[in-house]
């Protein structure tokens, strides 16, 4: 486990996509990406997301993705996709991170069997709080779950001792904004929708979980430190110019074969390979997603600025 205080998580973060080699897991390929992320200045990294194909790792394999993270991740925060239908099986999967030394857990709802009634998310979240091995974050992302995390339902599960932010890939920004109106200001509140990253640090979010930063982690943190320095033109370009047009190609093709196209075309994966139901993208899609990423890259908009 890193010296990071896990109470404040915070900054750009990456959702680190799995690598995959003659159909298993690169953990070399894995190792080379978190360093990598890691020296370009990433403030956390979140293996075993939804962008790292958690749904289709054995638990041998889950295991070893954490595993690997952490080492590589030498020091940088580790926040650990858990996401299970279970209680039981969330708070082993919090536990395998634990050991690990991941320094807390990101926590969905349960997916296929939704609640029918806001009480049950509301049971499920805090039953898994009560005993989970570290702290714990909210991630709130409907299109995989069915539902959202309710707002009413953060601010009560958000008052527990163990439950630490939220991270809110809904694309709803009025979500976001009600969330934050709810919750105090010690609650880290995160956004994972990429486009929405300055908009979302700019009315007070503590950071961002965002796949592209997987690619172009130099735009995320050129932002991350435009905002702080209140260069909110500077922030505002990045985002729009840099960020938003690669991720519009992204969400047209889905995240973890579109982000991984996206390291192959930049060369720091050398294949795409997904796992079942998802495919790799064509070669037409492959292309306007490089095309993306050579724009993304191309001008002095994410140059290092010093603000001291």
């Amino acid at each position: 486990m890193s010296t990071a205080d896990t109470a404040t998580l915070e900054g750009v973060m990456c959702p680190l996509v799995t690598p995959f080699v003659d159909g298993d897991v690169d953990e070399a390929a894995l190792a080379e990406l978190v360093e990598r992320l890691a020296e370009a200045g990433m403030d956390g990294l979140v293996p075993a997301g939804t962008t790292g194909e958690f749904a289709s790792l054995t638990d041998e394999e889950y295991r070893t993705v954490v595993e690997t993270t952490v080492d590589a991740a030498d020091g940088t925060p580790v926040l650990a996709g858990t996401a299970h239908t279970t209680v039981p099986g969330a708070l082993e999967r919090i536990e395998t991170a634990a050991h690990a030394g991941a320094d807390a857990a990101l926590v969905t709802l349960p997916y296929f069997h939704g609640a029918n009634d806001p009480a049950g998310n509301e049971a499920f979240l805090a039953a898994v709080a009560d005993d989970a091995a570290l702290p714990v974050y909210l991630y709130n992302i409907p299109s995989c779950t069915g539902q959202e995390i309710a707002p009413a339902t953060v601010e009560t599960v958000g008052r527990h001792e163990n439950v630490r932010g939220l991270k809110d890939s809904s694309g709803d920004f009025n979500y976001f904004l009600d969330v934050a109106d709810r919750t105090p200001d010690d609650f880290r509140l995160l956004q994972g929708f990429d486009s929405y990253l300055v908009p979302g640090l700019l009315m007070g979010a503590a950071g961002g979980i965002n796949a592209l930063s997987n690619v172009i982690p130099e735009a995320f943190v050129a932002a991350r430190d435009a905002v702080a320095a209140g260069d909110v033109e500077r922030a505002r370009q990045i985002g729009a110019e840099r960020i938003a047009p690669l991720f519009q190609q992204c969400a047209a093709h889905g995240f973890a074969p579109a982000t991984k196209a996206a390291l192959e075309s930049r060369g720091w994966l050398e294949t795409a390979a997904v796992r079942p139901p998802l495919v790799e993208l064509d070669e037409e899609a492959g292309a306007e997603i490089a095309t993306a990423v050579d724009r993304a890259l191309d001008g002095d908009a994410v140059e290092a600025v010093d603000y001291s």
